[in-house]
């Protein structure tokens, strides 16, 4: 390692050495030691494969791993959690491939992940009452932090663990400036026993360091280049103390009907070496990205500096354009990072671990059961309300999935212009059973007026939400109502469908015996014989938009506007044989092909 000191060759030192943040550099028992992170989300790659995607992050040289934690997806309502020890699962394989941990827990972490890593039923009843001193907003933080922190602070790098550093809340300058809320932050950390270093991170600008800093506590800085001028921004408001990059971003995200996005790995690679020559630490964002199975991709807003213009949802793929890829592959970044890494090491880097076992043969299907989406809604969705004006997905309970309105029209009426106000994010609207249109929050109204009488049905989605920005924590589904010319509609019945309602299995092959396979939306069934099985990627020719499960496990999102042109599917997710398929195709299918392949 830089400075002098080798870590040794399982990167951790030893139990008893003391990990600090010194007055220039980290420090491993007084002596300086360089952070040389990367950012892997646990929740984003396949428990099995954790640890080479671990030992990947070794062989290219990095001696720690850096992981944020989505409060949504382990406490999914008030008090219920879900697998809320993965996080420490995670740690002990860490620890294990000879790495240690930053983690991030929040509670809000941006990640491109639905609502930022915030519950939706928290926002829902605080608003902007998040992310700040309110009194009810940090009860809840409180009581979460209690269930969670037993995870991280067992596993401290004073308790022989890999944890050296947590962070307190996630680039807080970019969205507030309540120094209150970020102090108590940080006591409440120390008050659960966190005794690793404690840190934030924001943009290098002195509104996001001044919003984002606490007095006493190291501040990092986030950007993909120019690290000269962005740790000069650093040192304008921290003098002394560590300079890290804590997201050096070296590629990015994609968003749904737009170009993919990709970075010159050699581009990529000069702005780390310029991190590196600053004498600084980093945390590579992403080393590997990794997947949003189960519908948990984010979304942003357009608009600049105030993020607060039109939807761009985020793609399933979290791939990243990272060093390595979503299937665990090294990319030629690996290798430039690689080179440039190990000249930072006292000791050989270790070689990259086998690739993943891939399909040995592909496989195709034609989906032959089928029941319409109504009648998926009916038996898996929540149970039919009345309503005066339409509920929200949060009013319904509903954090991912679909939502299904549906309301009569008086008449007899002439033809009027029919609109949705507050739209979030799509509608495929039915008049009497026949498809008069999708709508969205750009065009909110149909193209041909309607007559009552006349029954309307709005199958909406939301399409992730927003991560980022002012708009963090908007309601979705229809937030306003349902115009006839000028007058609003009422008696509004709503069903919601939310993704986790597919979790019961038998209750989806009970659903499905026996139907009949139409070319339109709804929940299609069939089964891919698999010999080989290994990673692979599943394209769904003619699809439209929708969801799919593999074997009962959510891939995600599929849509045909791309870039996105097929789902990723990890290796353990399929079994020799015979493999259930299950897609919720929520525009209609491809007429009467319906075919699936696996390659």
């Amino acid at each position: 390692m830089d400075g002098g000191y080798n870590v040794g060759d399982d990167g951790l030192g030893a139990r008893g050495d003391s990990f600090r943040v010194g007055a220039d550099d980290f420090e491993l028992d007084g002596r300086p030691v360089r952070l040389l992170s990367g950012a892997l989300h646990y929740f984003r790659v396949h428990e099995q494969q954790w640890g080479h995607r671990l030992a990947m992050l070794r062989a290219m040289g990095l001696n720690c791993v850096e992981t944020y934690v989505p409060w949504n997806l382990h406490e999914p309502r008030p008090g219920e959690l879900h697998d809320i020890t993965a996080l420490g699962r995670f740690l002990d394989a860490a620890h294990e491939a000879g790495l240690w941990a930053i983690v991030r827990p929040g509670p809000y972490i941006c990640a491109e992940w639905d609502n930022g890593g915030l519950p939706y039923w928290l926002t829902a009843e605080l608003g902007t009452r998040a992310r700040t001193r309110d009194a009810t907003y940090l009860a809840h933080v409180e009581r979460w932090f209690a269930r969670l922190l037993p995870q991280v602070v067992s596993r401290q790098h004073d308790r022989g663990g890999p944890v050296i550093m947590v962070q307190v809340e996630n680039e807080y300058g970019s969205y507030g400036s309540d120094q209150v809320y970020l102090r108590h932050l940080a006591d409440l950390l120390r008050a659960h026993g966190v005794t690793a270093e404690l840190c934030t991170s924001d943009g290098p600008e002195d509104h996001m360091l001044t919003g984002g800093s606490v007095p006493g506590v190291l501040a990092t800085v986030n950007f993909g280049s120019q690290a000269r001028d962005g740790f000069a921004a650093l040192r304008r408001h921290r003098p002394k103390g560590p300079l890290m990059c804590m997201e050096f971003w070296c590629g990015w995200f994609d968003h749904w009907g737009a170009e993919p996005v990709v970075r010159d790995p050699q581009d990529a690679a000069d702005a780390l070496r310029e991190i590196l020559d600053c004498g600084a630490s980093v945390n590579i964002y992403m080393a590997h990205g990794g997947t949003n199975f189960a519908g948990w991709a984010g979304a942003n807003r357009a608009g600049g500096a105030l993020h607060d213009g039109r939807l761009q949802p985020d793609v399933t793929s979290y791939d990243y354009d990272a060093p390595i890829d979503e299937h665990g592959r090294p990319t030629e970044k690996f290798w430039l990072f690689r080179a440039l890494l190990a000249a930072h090491s006292d000791t050989p880097l270790p070689a990259p671990p086998s690739p993943p076992a891939a399909l040995a043969a592909p496989a195709s299907a034609r989906l032959t059961d089928w029941v319409p989406l109504d009648a998926v809604a009916d038996a898996l969705g929540t149970p039919e309300t009345e309503h005066a004006v339409p509920p929200t997905f949060e009013d319904l309970d509903v954090d991912r999935g679909l939502v299904r309105y549906t309301l009569d029209l008086p008449g007899p009426r002439e033809p009027y212009p029919l609109s949705v106000r507050g739209l979030r994010d799509q509608a495929v609207v039915y008049v009497d059973g026949v498809r008069a249109g999708l709508l969205t929050e750009d065009a909110p109204t149909l193209p041909e007026p309607v007559a009552g009488p006349a029954r309307v049905t709005l199958w909406t989605e939301s399409l992730g939400r927003v991560n980022y920005g002012p708009r963090v924590g908007e309601s979705k589904g229809i937030t306003g109502g349902v115009l006839h010319e000028r007058q609003y509609a009422h008696g509004v019945r709503a069903v919601g469908l939310p993704l986790g309602a597919f979790d019961d299995a038998a209750a989806v092959r009970a659903l499905t015996a026996g139907g009949t396979c139409r070319g339109r939306p709804g929940l299609y069934r069939g089964t891919l014989d698999v010999r080989g099985a290994g990673d692979a990627t599943l394209e769904l020719p003619g699809w439209r938009r929708g969801f799919v499960w593999l074997n009962g496990f959510c891939l995600g999102r599929y849509w045909a506007v791309g870039p996105q042109k097929g789902l990723y599917v990890p290796g353990p997710v399929l079994r020799e044989g015979a493999n259930e398929v299950w897609v919720l195709e929520v525009e209609g299918a491809p007429g009467e092909e319906l075919e699936v392949r696996l390659g």
